[in-house]
Parts: structure tokens; C-alpha cells; sequence
């Protein structure tokens, strides 16, 4: 058992008891362009969300292209007024990705939100942190992905109450599309809405998505599982389908520069925005 007197003894080989054999400073080293060379994405993340994260890793994995999050606080209840009390933490929430390395994009990740507070508005916030950045919503980027694809005839799937569903189709249709097909699972509670099963979501998608007077499904909210069931769901309806999460996804990528067709994760990743 060794005491504090052999521990001061000096070593055989000269260096200090307790040090390392060989401590080399000033190891020389080459820098490269690091894990984002293709594209640097920041995405802000509600409080509340337990989808997005996984759902853009899963789209992004790509080599170069960075995915880096903060989060903005919000209520648990969506309500108008609790979605617009998130403009407030827009710029703080942008300030804390990376400060100081560059980014291409920025992405807040909140449906509802966007369309409560205005693009327009969620990009002066961003832009206050990070002047001149790309930024997309789950809104701009649904409006891109379905142009897109060309689809002028949407259903439309939720969890929400009526009175945002309402909101919501009227924003889709001022901006030249029509929503003549609507659903909604009426949960209020974000964190019940993370736990809705990816089949009770295929169910309620390919029951509207099946109707004549539609060409497109879009699933809206981040905190629904879309990305996994998206291909086999355009399969089985034989029209294409996207949701807050997959476009938003899909419009980073396009948005960094990023053109790579990517089958796997549906029709979408195939194009480019019209």
C-alpha cells in the first residue's frame, strides 16, 4: 500500500512522482472543415417537444451537414396566446447556437407558432441574433414542399383544437393552395401529442388522403411521428405526403445548398423547392 511519503519519491526515469511518463505540449494538428461543411443548420426547439430532434436527425444524416439546437420555453397548452408569447424568445433562443461560428439556416421548429406569430415576424426575431440568415418554419417550409409537388389540393391532419385548425387551413389557402379535406386528433396537451402512436397517425392520414378532392396530405406539428410512416403512407395512397417536421427537414437542406435526392425519406426529398 503505497503512502504520502512514496508518492513525493522521484521517479527512475527522472519525472515528477504522479506525472506522466511522456507529456508532450503544442502536438501538431491540421483543421479541417468540421462536421458542418456542407451545411451548418440551427434549429429552435420548444420546451415541450419530444419529435423534432429525432425526426431531422433521421432526415439530415448526411456527412457535412450539422444539426445544432436551443430551446424556447412555452406552455404545455396550445392556445393562440400561449403560441404568440413565444415571439418574445425568438432571438435569445437563436443567440445561443454556435455564437460566433456561422450558420446557413435556422428553422424554428413550431407549427402553430409560425402561423400565430407570422414568418415574417419569426425571421426579424432571428435575424436580430443572426442578420442576413435563411430562416423557414414549419409553415414557409409545408407551403414550399407542397408547390413543390406540385399539389394544389391539400388535406390537411392536426392534433388540434378547432379554432387553430380553422386558422391554420385559412393560412394554407391565402397562400394559393385549397384545403377541401380536414382531420384533427382535438389533443391541447403538447406532451399527449408526442405520445400519439406513428399507426393511429397513418390511419388518420390515409383516411383522408384517400379522398378524390385531394393530391397531397400534409400531417401538421412537430411533435407528431411522420418521418417513418411518410413512404409507406404515399404507397399505400399513391399521392405524396409531408408534415411540419419532413419539410422543415427538406427546406433546410434546400435552403443550406444542400441538393441531394433522397428517396428513402419520399417524394419530397426528390425535388427541389418550385
Amino acid at each position: 500500500m503505497t503512502d504520502a511519503a512514496t508518492l513525493r519519491e522521484p521517479r527512475a526515469d527522472g519525472g515528477a512522482a504522479g506525472s506522466p511518463a511522456i507529456n508532450r505540449s503544442h502536438m501538431p494538428f491540421t483543421l479541417d472543415e468540421g462536421v458542418a461543411s456542407r451545411a451548418a443548420i440551427g434549429l429552435i426547439v420548444l420546451a415541450s417537444d419530444q419529435t423534432v430532434e429525432a425526426e431531422f436527425r433521421r432526415l439530415l444524416d448526411l456527412p457535412g451537414v450539422g444539426l445544432f439546437e436551443s430551446r424556447i420555453l412555452n406552455a404545455n397548452s396550445i392556445t393562440p396566446e400561449t403560441l404568440k408569447a413565444m415571439e418574445a424568445g425568438l432571438t435569445q433562443a437563436t443567440s445561443v447556437i454556435l455564437p460566433g461560428v456561422p450558420l446557413d439556416v435556422v428553422a424554428y421548429g413550431c407549427t402553430s407558432g409560425a402561423m400565430v406569430i407570422g414568418d415574417d415576424n419569426v425571421a426579424a426575431r432571428v435575424r436580430e441574433a443572426r442578420p442576413g440568415i435563411a430562416v423557414t418554419t414549419p409553415m414557409a417550409a409545408a407551403i414550399a414542399a407542397l408547390r413543390a409537388l406540385g399539389a394544389k389540393r391539400v388535406a390537411l391532419l392536426t392534433p388540434y383544437v378547432d379554432e387553430i385548425n380553422q386558422a391554420m387551413r385559412r393560412h394554407i389557402e391565402g397562400h394559393g393552395l385549397s384545403v377541401p379535406v380536414m382531420g384533427s386528433f382535438n389533443e391541447e396537451e403538447d406532451p399527449k401529442v408526442a405520445r400519439i402512436a406513428p399507426a393511429s397517425i397513418r390511419a388518420a392520414a390515409a383516411e383522408l388522403g384517400r379522398s378524390e378532392l385531394v393530391d397531397a396530405v400534409f400531417v401538421a406539428c412537430t411533435n407528431l411521428r411522420v418521418a417513418e410512416i411518410v413512404t409507406d403512407l404515399e404507397a399505400e395512397i399513391g399521392k405524396p405526403v409531408t408534415s411540419s417536421n419532413h419539410a422543415m427537414a427538406w427546406h433546410c437542406l434546400r435552403l443550406g445548398g444542400v441538393a441531394d435526392a433522397l428517396p428513402q425519406h419520399g417524394r419530397l426529398f426528390t425535388v427541389s423547392p418550385a
